[in-house]
């Protein structure tokens, strides 16, 4: 039987549709995995959409990674199917040391979703910034806090930096959220047990009198800072 090129296109049309609406009806993905990265239970702080983690789940026909980011509170959340996955936060990502393997590289941390569930991540910072407090005169801000050095064996790195950021949101930053920021270097720091900074805010339009400030460190050979939680502060 001879196809006419019309008909031909016309199959090749249905074909096309109803592959779509095969597509279409796929059930989309309704269990969601979530956590935050904790130190002994504290919270890890760190830059909005700067630090990634990946997930790998075999089958499927997929084998690259489903890659997201850490929130600035260190919390994460991933909308999955149900199923079997592995989770790495990959090497040069973040102000910590995460698990390792025999060869040194990272290692992956199994983990099993049915329905919705919280996995927190244990990881070891190389500092953490505890007891982080602000005082305000005029527009000065003022941040009084101790540096604790965590990583103290062969694996432990020097501070190139600490910075105080401020800003007019929630979001706050070293790049694109701040409206001011003061630096601090290490030879300047004579107690870590008793570190204090200070910023001037700048003039806010439309009018606010209130900030968002985190103090951060800057790890010598680590890409990512570590911050202090986020703290609202009445000018």
């Amino acid at each position: 039987m001879k196809f006419t090129s019309h008909y031909i296109l016309i199959l090749a049309a249905l074909s096309l549709g109803l592959a779509s609406c095969k597509k279409d009806n796929m059930e989309a993905p309704s269990s969601t995995l979530n956590g935050r990265l904790t130190y002994n239970g504290e919270e890890i702080g760190l830059e909005f959409g700067k630090v990634s983690y990946e997930l790998y789940q075999s089958g499927f026909g997929k084998t690259g990674a489903m890659g997201s980011t850490f929130a600035q509170d260190g919390t994460y959340s991933s909308l999955l199917f149900d199923g079997n996955y592995k989770l790495i936060i990959p090497k040069s990502q973040g102000p910590f040391m995460w698990r390792d393997n025999a060869a040194g590289g990272r290692d992956t941390l199994a983990v099993t979703v049915s329905g919705n569930q919280t996995l927190d991540l244990q990881v070891v910072p190389y500092y953490l910034i505890r007891n982080a407090a602000y005082t305000v005169a005029g527009r000065v801000v003022t941040a009084n806090f101790s540096i604790d050095k965590i990583i103290t064996d062969a694996n432990a790195k020097n501070i190139e930096k600490v910075f105080l950021f401020v800003n007019k949101t929630q979001f706050v930053s070293g790049t694109n959220y701040n409206i001011a920021n003061a630096e601090l270097l290490p030879v300047a720091i004579t107690n870590p047990a008793s570190v204090s900074m200070n910023v001037t805010v700048p003039a806010i339009t439309p009018v606010q009198n209130y900030v968002f400030a985190r103090v951060a460190i800057q790890i010598a050979g680590i890409e990512d800072l570590i911050f202090s939680p986020l703290q609202k502060v009445q000018l």
